[in-house]
């Protein structure tokens, strides 16, 4: 039976007759036409072909059918054309003989599977196959389909050589050894092959070929025709038939409308015959109805499963971008790894499945013919997709729990540990699983029939690629480790590097990553190997894994300060700075003059401990604005009071007793003098300086409120007068 669609038997018949009629014309076959000795077309009666038991070596076969049969243990590729020819045609023939014995026990004995004795049979069938397969150069024959179009085209050329056996118009010889020396004597240029008379069939010695020592097999360009050959003569072998049993024109046709590999399965031979003849045998598009049913619908599965695979990958980078979109507590950093490995299942459960889906359609359904080389090469791609994908997961999550097990055995747990370990480990792992993913992509192209010379011009374009951008990225990478070794900064660490000052979030081989606080910028390790890196951070003693950074501040004072004032702003300031900010420590306060002008610099300096932007603007901003309370606190602690002229000596005596009586109901508010400093030109003004201890700003504003209103009620008990700014105006009449 023939593949393709279903034609009515007059039709075929009046169809084979045209291209009989045709071919000496067009051409086409070379198997089909036999060897005549003037070069001419032959006559088309049937009377003028010689029957396969007329031919010379028919005698042998009938020897070696013996002999496979007696002691199946033997090889099918001979010394000779004749010994590797005839092996395999009797080879082939045992296997049909052998298959067509098994199935007629089908019908007679009970159950759906077959027989262990069955399945022992069926592999010692399985090995007269194999060993016949070997008898083709498939070395042309891509990879991916090499195996299973290796099976075909044994049956086909089976069929192929059932035709050139019993449609030959004269008999001819198989040269032996003796023969092949023979014929290369008389040869001008020698070979190692030799060709069926009339055929475009050859079986050559071409020395070792995949470990197989020397031997004759059939031509790589033999196995390259044979399908084109097979459209040929496939309807003209149908009516062929021997008394020796020899001859099986429908071994392709049993092998491919059926599903299983060689024996199909018991349950499927158990199906009325009818209704497997015109119902599941019925083809369209070289394939039965069974086999695309069936082959759709685990197509569809595969489909929905790697649908739903894709999807569940992706949502394990939406879970990353989530996880850094807001701040994770200790505990979820060490778990971050989960994701990663959560990768590597689904890639790894993806599989699996490719290589079920391709079992499932090559063995069992049996798809075959273009079909099955569209298939294959589809799940090639597919599975090496994703084994590309498993690969470079699979470092990834190595690769942080790597990190976590380094930084655990260093005893040192803890996140800022953990992301400078991971900032060194994961770069590594990376390219190397991108090397295994590029490896296996350029595997997958020699599997899908790309010669070795393209796969390396497809190599060099990278290759070129890099060479171009070499200066710039080994730069980087040389700049990259020198940052590693000596380690002028790490990650976690507070560094002004050229004009950019941040904390340093990341340090990877090719760039370094500063978390300002505007943005986060990305250097070129290059760059910051050239850029001076001021470093505010230091390693504490204590414990290797606390980095404290330098804080310093500058607050301009005003000119009009006195050095008493100054003093005190000194006392409060380095008060609140040792007791009042505990996140500061080994602070430090003095007066500095900036260098351009006699301008003075409240500079404050200390360590604190801010792992990042928010923690340092939250301490810089309190310190600022406490100083800023600081210094007006002292501004307000010195007062200047004005007392009318008209004051009695008595009274200008004791001001300063009164004023400092004041202070004898506020227990925080420390008197230090009060003196009678300048006479201006409408008072007497006494100056009055204190010191205040009051916890806050707000308290101090009080305890001012407090004193002034004191201070008014006491002058107008004692008949003190506060005069009021006068102004004369005086006109001159001219």
């Amino acid at each position: 039976m023939c593949r393709g669609f279903w034609v009515p038997r007059p039709i075929r018949l009046l169809l084979a007759f045209f291209t009989a009629c045709l071919l000496p014309l067009m051409g086409l076959s070379t198997a089909a036409l036999s060897a005549s000795p003037g070069g001419a077309p032959p006559a088309l009666g049937r009377n003028t072909y010689v029957s396969l038991e007329s031919q010379p070596f028919h005698g042998q076969l009938l020897d070696l059918k013996q002999q496979w049969t007696d002691a199946p243990l033997n090889q099918v590729v001979g010394d000779s054309p004749r010994a590797t020819l005839l092996n395999f045609y009797v080879v082939m023939a045992q296997v049909s003989r052998d298959i067509a014995r098994i199935e007629a026990k089908a019908a007679v004995t009970p159950g759906l599977v077959w027989s262990s004795a069955v399945r022992s049979e069926l592999e010692l069938i399985d090995s007269y196959f194999a060993e016949a397969v070997k008898a083709l150069d498939v070395s042309e024959i891509p990879q991916s389909i090499r195996a299973d179009f290796a099976d075909e085209y044994a049956l086909k050329l089976k069929v192929i050589l059932d035709y050139v056996f019993t449609h030959s118009r004269k008999p001819f010889e198989i040269p032996d050894v003796a023969g092949m020396k023979a014929l290369n004597e008389a040869r001008v240029r020698p070979s190692a092959s030799w060709t069926i008379p009339g055929t475009s069939i050859t079986l050559t010695d071409e020395g070792s070929h995949e470990g197989r020592d020397h031997g004759y097999i059939f031509s790589a360009a033999t196995v390259a025709q044979i399908p084109s050959l097979y459209e040929e003569i496939k309807d003209q072998v149908a009516s062929s038939a021997s008394a020796s049993g020899l001859l099986t024109p429908a071994i392709y046709a049993a092998f491919s409308l059926r599903p299983g590999h060689i024996l199909p399965p018991k349950w499927y031979l158990n199906i009325p015959q009818g209704f497997r003849r015109n119902v599941l045998e019925s083809h369209l598009w070289d394939q039965t109805l069974f086999q695309i049913v069936v082959g759709l619908l685990a197509l569809a599965v595969f489909a929905v499963v790697q649908f739903r695979l894709v999807l569940a990958l992706l949502g394990t980078y939406r879970m990353t971008e989530r996880a850094a979109s807001k701040q994770l507590t200790p505990m979820q950093i060490w778990q971050v790894d989960n994701i990663a490995w959560h990768r590597v299942l689904l890639a790894g459960i993806a599989l699996p499945i490719i290589r079920l889906v391709e079992l499932l359609l090559d063995h069992y359904v049996n798809v075959t013919g273009l079909p099955l080389q569209v298939l294959m090469y589809l799940l090639y791609t597919l599975y090496f997709c994703w084994a590309g994908l498993f690969s470079f997961f699979l470092m990834e999550a190595l690769g942080r729990s790597l990190a976590e097990w380094i930084t655990i055995l260093r005893g040192r747990r803890n996140p800022l540990q953990l992301s400078r370990v991971s900032n060194l480990v994961m770069p590594v792992c990376r390219v190397l699983g991108a090397i295994f993913g590029v490896s296996l992509m350029y595997r997958l192209l020699i599997l899908l029939g790309l010669p070795g010379s393209t796969v390396l011009a497809f190599s060099a374009v990278p290759g070129l690629a890099i060479g171009l951008g070499a200066s710039k990225l080994l730069g980087n990478l040389f700049a990259g480790l020198s940052i590693q070794t000596d380690r002028p900064l790490r990650v976690g660490e507070f560094c002004r590097i050229g004009s950019n000052l941040g904390y340093v979030t990341k340090i990877g081989l090719r760039s370094l990553e500063l978390q300002t606080h505007e943005s986060r910028i990305t250097i070129p390790n290059s760059i910051v190997d050239e850029e001076t890196i001021v470093n505010y951070s230091l390693r504490s003693d204590k414990s290797p894994d606390l980095v404290l950074h330098v804080f310093e501040l500058h607050l301009p004072l005003p000119g009009t300060l006195t050095p008493d004032q100054l003093q005190d702003l000194l006392h409060y300031s380095r008060t609140f700075l040792a007791d009042e900010l505990p996140g500061l420590t080994n602070a430090q306060v003095f007066i500095d003059q900036m260098a351009q002008d006699e301008d003075l610099l409240l500079r404050c300096c200390g360590q604190i401990q801010a792992p990042n932007w928010t923690d340092y603007l939250t301490l810089r901003e309190s310190v600022l604005l406490r100083l800023r309370q600081l210094l007006d606190q002292v501004i307000r602690s010195r007062m200047v009071i004005g007392v009318a002229y008209n004051t009695s000596p008595e009274q200008l005596q004791r001001i300063p007793a009164l004023i400092a009586g004041l202070f004898d109901h506020e227990p925080l508010a420390a008197f230090r003098a009060c003196r009678l400093l300048a006479i201006s030109d409408f008072s007497y003004d006494f100056t009055y300086d204190y010191r205040s201890s009051q916890p806050t700003y707000a308290a101090f504003k009080d305890e001012v409120a407090r004193l002034n209103r004191a201070l008014l009620a006491l002058f107008a008990t004692e008949g003190i007068e506060i005069p009021y700014p006068t102004q004369a105006e005086v006109q001159i009449d001219a």
